[in-house]
């Protein structure tokens, strides 16, 4: 299936979930904010979210730091 990625197109497997991608983008969980279509889904529920054709996703990582 195809989604929209930070702007970009991407081909994911059926059945992803916000959880695999995250995975996929070797990203830490605990340290992205994760918009699907326009909405922010909650860490609690990345496991649980099956992402379907034509979503459209942000991905931002948090950076600590001073």
């Amino acid at each position: 299936m195809k989604i929209l990625l930070n702007g970009e197109s991407r081909e994911l497997p059926e059945g992803s979930t916000i959880a695999t991608l995250v995975a996929s983008l070797d990203l830490r969980p605990e340290q992205v904010a994760v918009e699907r279509n326009r909405e922010l889904v909650p860490r609690a529920e990345h496991a649980t979210t099956a992402l379907a054709e034509g979503d459209e996703l942000e991905v931002v990582t948090l950076v600590g730091g001073g």
